[in-house]
Order: C-alpha cells, then sequence, then structure tokens
C-alpha cells in the first residue's frame, strides 16, 4: 500500500510588529517543523515602539530596530518583504503586490494607522506621536521650544487626546517627562503646560487608580489637566472645543484618532476597519482560519502588551487545532505597563473587561480586582529599561516574548516588584 503524505499546513502571518512576530514565533517554538509558515511584512525591521517616547529627547531610532531577515531564518520562516493587499477566504489565499500566498490558516496582524484629518486643523499644526520620523521632527520642536525659554520667552504647550484614540498612554508619558526635561533644563517656570482630553477620567481605560496617579502627578508638577474636553477643530495659535472652551499653544502635541492601518474588504470590521472578532480566540467573526490580533483587531484598547497577550492566544489555538487538542488558555485581556517620568516610572497592571458602551469600551474586571495594581518609584524605570532589553533580544533571536525560562525568570522579578513597589 503507498503511503500518503500530508502536507504540513501552511500558516501565513501578516505584520512584523509585536503581534505578528510573537504569533510566529510562538507558533514554531509549540509546533517545531509541524507547520510551514510565512511571515509577510512591508519593512524588514522590528521598531520597538513603546521607547519612541526617548525620541523627542535625543535617542537614535536605529537603536530600537531589529532586523527581521535573521530571526526569521533561524525560525525556518518564509519571510516576504511586500505588503499584503487582498484576503480571498473562499480560496484561502493573500494577495502580496503580485504574490500569491496560499494558506490553511492566516493571522492578520498589519496595525494601525492614524487620521489626523478626522480632526479639521490638527494635521497642519499639532506636532504628532506615531512615527520615528514624527517624534524627530517633536524632537526639533522642543529644541526649539527650549531656546526660546532660555531667551526668555513665556511659552505655552498644550497636549490633546480627540476622540478614537485608542492608547493615550504614549502622551501622557511625554507630557511628565516633557516636565522633568525641562526642569532639568532650569527652564520650567518659562514654560505653561496644559493637558486636554475627550476621556471622562485620565488614562479611562485603566481605571481609577491611573485617574489618581495622573491627577497627583499633574498637581506635583503644576500642570493643569482638563477631561471631557473634545475637540472641535484646531486653528493657528489655539484648539477650539465642543464645550465652547478656547485653549491657546506655541506647540501642540497630539495623538491623531486611530484606524485600521489595511483595509480588507469582505471581512467583518468595526467604524474604523478593525477586524471583528471572538474574543476569547481571536478568531474573525465568520471565518473560523483567520485570526486578527494587536492593533488590527477590534479590542478597543491598542497597546502592545495586549497585542502579545492576543497573539499568544490565537498561536495557541492553531496550534490546538493543529495537534488535534483543545488550548491551553485563551486571550484574558490585562494591560500591563511602565509609564515612564524620567524622574520616576509608574507601573500598571490592569485586568480588563468588555463593556459594549461607546463611551467606556473597557473597564477593570470586579472579579479580579486583587490584579489591579498601580505603583510609582523610581524603580521602575529599571523595570521599563529590562522590558527594553528583553523583548528586542527575544524578537532578534526568533523567541516569543512570553515563552520558555527567559520570561519565566522576567515574570518572577516583576512580581516581586508589584508586590513591593504596587498596591
Amino acid at each position: 500500500m503507498m503511503e500518503v503524505v500530508r502536507q504540513r499546513p501552511k500558516i501565513v502571518v501578516l505584520g512584523g510588529g509585536f503581534g505578528g512576530l510573537e504569533t510566529a514565533f510562538y507558533l514554531r517554538f509549540r509546533l517545531g517543523d509541524r507547520v510551514s509558515i510565512t511571515l509577510v511584512s512591508d519593512k524588514d525591521y522590528f521598531l520597538f515602539k513603546p521607547n519612541t517616547i526617548y525620541i523627542p529627547f535625543g535617542m537614535d531610532p536605529e537603536r530600537l530596530k531589529v532586523s527581521l531577515e535573521r530571526p526569521a531564518r533561524r525560525m525556518g520562516l518564509d519571510f516576504v518583504r511586500t505588503a499584503a493587499r487582498e484576503i480571498d477566504p473562499a480560496q484561502g489565499r493573500v494577495y502580496a503586490d503580485g504574490r500569491v500566498l496560499p494558506y490553511d490558516y492566516l493571522v492578520v496582524a498589519t496595525g494601525a494607522g492614524m487620521r489626523a484629518e478626522e480632526v479639521p486643523g490638527l494635521a497642519e499644526h499639532a506636532s504628532t506621536i506615531w512615527t520615528p520620523e514624527e517624534m524627530l521632527r517633536l524632537r526639533t520642536a522642543l529644541q526649539d521650544l527650549l531656546e526660546k525659554a532660555r531667551a526668555g520667552q513665556r511659552r505655552e504647550v498644550l497636549f490633546l487626546v480627540p476622540p478614537n484614540n485608542k492608547c493615550a498612554g504614549p502622551l501622557y508619558e511625554i507630557v511628565f517627562m516633557l516636565d522633568t526635561w525641562l526642569r532639568r533644563h532650569g527652564v520650567r517656570d518659562a514654560v505653561n503646560i496644559t493637558y486636554t482630553t475627550y476621556e471622562g477620567t485620565f488614562i479611562q481605560a485603566f481605571g481609577p487608580r491611573l485617574h489618581e496617579v495622573v491627577l497627583q502627578e499633574f498637581e506635583r508638577r503644576g500642570i493643569a489637566g482638563f477631561t471631557q474636553y473634545v475637540v472641535d477643530r484646531v486653528e493657528p495659535g489655539a484648539v477650539i472645543y465642543r464645550n465652547g472652551e478656547r485653549r491657546p499653544y506655541d506647540l501642540l502635541i497630539s495623538f491623531p484618532p486611530y484606524v485600521a492601518s489595511t483595509p480588507f474588504p469582505g471581512l467583518p470590521t468595526d467604524e474604523r476597519g478593525f477586524l471583528q472578532t471572538r474574543l476569547e480566540t481571536r478568531q474573525v467573526v465568520g471565518h473560523p482560519n483567520i485570526y486578527a490580533v494587536g492593533d488590527a483587531g477590534d479590542f478597543p484598547v491598542k497597546q502592545a502588551f495586549l497585542a502579545l497577550l492576543q497573539a499568544d492566544a490565537a498561536a495557541e489555538h492553531i496550534a490546538a487545532e493543529v495537534l488535534g487538542r483543545e488550548p491551553d488558555f485563551l486571550f484574558e485581556p490585562t494591560s500591563m505597563c511602565i509609564m515612564e517620568q524620567f524622574d520616576k516610572a509608574t507601573f500598571a497592571q490592569v485586568p480588563l473587561r468588555l463593556t459594549e458602551r461607546p463611551d467606556k469600551p473597557v473597564e477593570v474586571r470586579p472579579e479580579a480586582l486583587a490584579m489591579y495594581r498601580v505603583g510609582s518609584s523610581a524603580a521602575w524605570r529599571l523595570g521599563k529599561k529590562l522590558l527594553g532589553v528583553y523583548l528586542p533580544w527575544r524578537f532578534r533571536n526568533g523567541k516569543p516574548f512570553h515563552a520558555g525560562p527567559p520570561w519565566k525568570a522576567m515574570e518572577v522579578g516583576l512580581k516581586l516588584m508589584s508586590r513591593v513597589l504596587a498596591r
């Protein structure tokens, strides 16, 4: 009798960011050579985006890049540098700039984009903080601010979080970093800093404890903060809000509204173009062999750590399908972040749940309050630096973030720090 040779399942992963790389590396970690994995990215490098907040204050953006060629080759991934343009779910194919990539399982991790034009005048007048190039332009603006303040000119810096921003955390980091930076240069008294957000509370998605931290920091630093300030338009030198308020600025710093970076007609999306998914598995609704992780999916908070958790859950679900077993775990949204402030940092671990409320799409899970931990300390700056070394090192070597002895050691360290330095 002739032996039937079964082909290895083909898995295609679209995106070279947190979600895409974690998915691809976790799948190889779990399944070895049982599957064929193709990684598709329009860039030949991974960008450690959380640390782009340091670029305006002098960091070289090249330090935040990890080449994809070496880890892909090391892990036996077929790396295709191109942009995915179309998905044909019926045929199980991805069309990417002239290439046709068949798949048995597809993971979409193409991320989010910014649409500053939703706010009239924002693109023309604001310094935005999405790409390294924008961060470099903000560096130039901050140097100009410093020179004018040293020359005795009083300046107004205004921070603006508009509606449909899905993660304002980096903007909160930059406002605190700017305050510390100006103090170290001896010109803080010459600069008024104001922070306005459409949110009902500061860092609304992460609950009341983060709101209290921000309030205390604003008071300590002399920053004027305003919630429920919904922008109407931006004019030269002033932001106009829907409540009738008008706030002046010499430098306006903003995070624009989010949209999906890549539209895929034929797949279900929300009003912002993000793929609709089953929360626990990250499967796209109506397409059980297609998964959306990270910013490409419809989870309302866009954040690196959440993208990693979603990637792990999707990869685990695919691995279970391939192995013919139940997955070991599902996606449980828990945010973990360390907010830089230059003089100290704030750690937060926040278990989340969906609310189905447009004005407050997530909230802290009441049954998991013991996991809700927040703390501020200079020691947390070390934690942020360690994460900034650990994750690029893992990806540089083709390894997933949440797996193996190194992660176990990192996890133990974070838990010990949180018990001592957070409540």
